[in-house]
């Protein structure tokens, strides 16, 4: 941490306990330094405590609807890809013109997150929101009435990322606020949202498409938005002013810590793979035989793996640790991509790694607010959340354009596509478990100071867990190296 970086509660219990140790080293016993310890956290807590329940669990419904009218909607792009590469409704258009709407439509989002978290800082949350209803149901009602490619990158691609950046970054950072040893299910509930909408939508989609027009099925779309998250808008809550939440667009002093550089590498490696298999499935379906309406259920089916995945996700979180599951299940992303999905040439098998690909493949979407808040703090968590979207402008917009292009040139076939996405996975669980190291060595740190073992730390506060008797440990090691820490066990 910076000389200049915002104190947070954590250090000043360190700095006060490091002061006492240092003055009154020969007067006072082990045991009284622990307890001034254990006062000064205790008092630190008071500042604020998130009710972990209450009114946050309707906060995780209005993010699970948005999550649901946003990322949801954009995952059903899928099947209007599908549509676009069979048909000719827009001429001249080439495979590559399709494939960065859909990535622009993601990466605008995030490019968006800056002036997104600046007028939160300025106006508050529901503006916010307000925006982001706007600008998407002006996208979707414009995408029906496009009739030249150029129409559909500004309306469905720019537009339409415009209202979910907005929506996403006015909401993503509320779940975590109201809620401590439930934060990581209380995110992946709000996550699952998307999962769930991108499985109705993939299939209202198509089925709207083949039976009243595409326009119209852009213009319901658009209602439907507008109504869910115009409602959602006006029932959310965020705790900013309870817990002092900086609202900084771009802190650049974030960079200097390692542990925030390996975690945006782990979620630009993410995006690579994630955004291939969300967008890829129902062309691929279509690539080996099938229907177009195959296609759409197999995108449905791995938006429902989504939804019924992210929400065991977080829950298993909080018990076996944040970083330990973020880790383990992007590995079993990239392993299920590389095991089944190259060798899934039927509908049946499809279906499965659909399902089971889909409960793993956004985990990225699932973990990421509650394990930065881990890696960086609850008050830097907005701060810290915007330069994380600005950081995966680049994979989400060029992911689908380098996954079509590959398959483009090897004749239509997908291995150099499900290559490219399975490894991308290893790599971000790679760098997850090097932050995993990195928090292993904190709490090490800490049990230093507090005079116990790691062990006894929980690692959501860094602070004595319950039943860790009065603080005294007589054998404390301090920080291991890193190279033993990647190897060694715990609830991280």
């Amino acid at each position: 941490m910076t000389a200049s970086a915002p104190a947070t509660p954590l250090d000043n219990i360190n700095r006060q306990s490091e002061t006492h140790t240092s003055t009154a080293n020969e007067s006072i016993g082990p045991s009284e330094k622990s307890s001034d310890v254990e006062q000064i956290a205790s008092d630190a807590k008071v500042e604020d405590i998130p009710p972990n329940g209450g009114y946050g669990w309707v906060c995780v419904a209005c993010v699970f609807w948005i999550n649901a009218h946003t990322w949801g909607l954009n995952s059903s792009y899928g099947v209007f890809l599908a549509h676009y590469l069979s048909t000719n409704t827009f001429p001249g258009a080439t495979r590559l013109d399709f494939a960065f709407i859909g990535g622009l439509s993601i990466s605008q989002a995030l490019l968006i997150s800056p002036l997104a978290t600046a007028i939160t800082r300025l106006y508050g949350t529901r503006t916010t929101l307000l925006l982001g209803v706007f600008f998407e149901t002006v996208s979707l009602i414009g995408a029906s009435f496009a009739s030249r490619i150029w129409h559909l990158f500004l309306s469905q691609g720019v537009c339409f990322g415009w209202g979910m950046g907005f929506l996403f970054v006015g909401s993503v950072v509320i779940a975590p606020q109201w809620f401590t040893t439930r934060r990581s299910l209380a995110n992946g509930i709000s996550a699952a949202g998307s999962g769930l909408g991108g499985l109705i939508y993939s299939l209202a989609a198509q089925a709207m498409i083949d039976r009243i027009s595409l326009g119209w099925a852009f213009r319901i779309l658009g209602i439907l938005a507008c109504f869910v998250n115009l409602i959602c808008a006006l029932l959310v809550k965020d705790r900013n002013k309870q817990i002092g939440s900086s609202q900084s667009s771009f802190d650049y002093r974030l960079f200097r810590r390692p542990e925030f550089i390996l975690l945006q590498v782990f979620g630009f490696l993410s995006m690579l793979g994630y955004i291939v298999l969300l967008f890829s499935l129902p062309n691929y379906a279509e690539s080996i035989g099938m229907t177009a309406k195959q296609g759409s259920i197999i995108g449905a089916m791995l938006n429902l793996g989504q939804a019924l995945g992210r929400g065991p996700i977080g829950y298993f979180s909080d018990a076996m640790g944040r970083i330990n599951m973020a880790a383990t299940m992007t590995f079993l992303a990239g392993l299920f991509s590389l095991v089944i999905w190259v060798f899934a040439k039927s509908y049946g098998v499809l279906i499965f790694f659909a399902l089971v690909g889909g409960a793993v493949a956004g985990t990225f979407w699932a973990v990421i607010g509650p394990v930065t808040s881990e890696v960086i703090g609850l008050i830097d968590l907005p701060s810290a959340l915007s330069i994380t979207w600005i950081v995966l402008v680049l994979p989400t917009t060029f992911s689908e354009p380098i996954a079509l292009e590959t398959v483009a040139r090897n004749g239509g076939n997908y291995l150099g596509a499900q290559l490219f996405a399975g490894l991308m996975y290893f790599g971000a669980a790679i760098f997850m478990w090097l932050v995993r190291a990195w928090k292993l060595g904190e709490l090490e740190s800490k049990a230093v100071v507090m005079h116990t073992s790691p062990d006894k730390l929980d690692p959501v506060t860094e602070t004595p867990s319950q039943g860790a008797g009065n603080g005294h440990y007589e054998n404390v090691l301090g920080k291991t190296s890193f190279l033993r820490r990647l190897f060694k066990p715990g609830r991280v």
